[in-house]
């Protein structure tokens, strides 16, 4: 299992990064978690526009999914097109939502290019991947993930502020994608989104082998959030997302 991360972005694209989207590859699959706004862009660095056989968004956030709008476009318009539609994973509002971001009622809508399914906290299969999801703590329908193979696990936070369910579903994960948006300062809004301090706390509680923190938001400081991570008795591998890494799982 290959994870790349395509963009790392919190709440908008960054100068060195488009909004969150994570590419996970086994046995020739492509599976794409998010589309944030500007990933579809760089998403075409890893893999063609055509090479996409799944997709899971979190949440309904524009820095998480308003790039489906665009691959909609791609999916329908490009030569040789329409393509057949693949499955989306996501909120049960998503075709609505989605439709209306893209605001062309005279043109097909996404559901020509799509295939959504309605996410629910459970166990499935995608392509060769188990896919377990779960409810975070965000003030929107949001989804957690973890994506497993081969024996290998990746569990991805998606949004959330502090949460037991995240802790069980990094259960001695391989990696922990955790988002830390905040800095560690007082009187943070609750039940939104985590810091550094509190994402590595996660990771120990639930004994993640390697924690990469990502949705970092462009104002903050990303060198003091990994510093501020650094101090929570996380003794495992500890570092920033970076649009471009590649994490090979084996």
């Amino acid at each position: 299992m290959r994870l790349t991360i395509v963009g790392c972005s919190g709440s908008f694209p960054g100068p060195d990064s488009p909004a969150s989207c994570y590419l996970f590859e086994a046995e020739g699959f492509r599976l794409v978690v998010d589309l944030g706004n500007g990933a579809l862009g760089a998403l075409q660095r890893h893999i063609g526009l055509h090479e996409v056989d799944a997709i899971c968004l979190s949440h309904l956030h524009a820095d998480h999914c308003l790039d489906l709008c665009s691959y909609h476009v791609v999916r329908t318009y490009s030569p040789g097109g329409p393509f057949p539609r693949i499955p989306v994973y996501a909120p049960a509002d998503a075709p609505r939502r989605l439709n209306r971001a893209y605001g062309m009622p005279d043109e097909p809508t996404l559901e020509s290019a799509f295939d959504f399914h309605a996410l629910t906290p459970d166990r499935r299969q995608i392509g060769p991947f188990e896919v377990t999801t779960a409810l975070m703590n965000h003030p929107v329908e949001t989804y957690g993930f973890r994506i497993s193979y081969g024996g290998r696990s990746v569990a991805y936070s998606g949004d959330t502020g502090e949460c037991a369910e995240l802790v069980r579903l990094a259960r001695d994960a391989d990696v922990l994608l955790c988002e830390a948006s905040f800095l560690d300062l007082p009187d943070l809004t609750p039940d939104l989104h985590l810091n550094g301090r509190q994402a590595a706390e996660h990771a120990a509680k639930a004994g993640a082998d390697r924690l990469v923190l990502t949705h970092l938001v462009p104002w903050y400081d990303h060198d003091r959030i990994l510093s501020e991570a650094a101090t929570a008795g996380f003794t495992g591998r500890l570092e920033l997302a970076r649009s471009g890494a590649v994490y090979d799982l084996g």
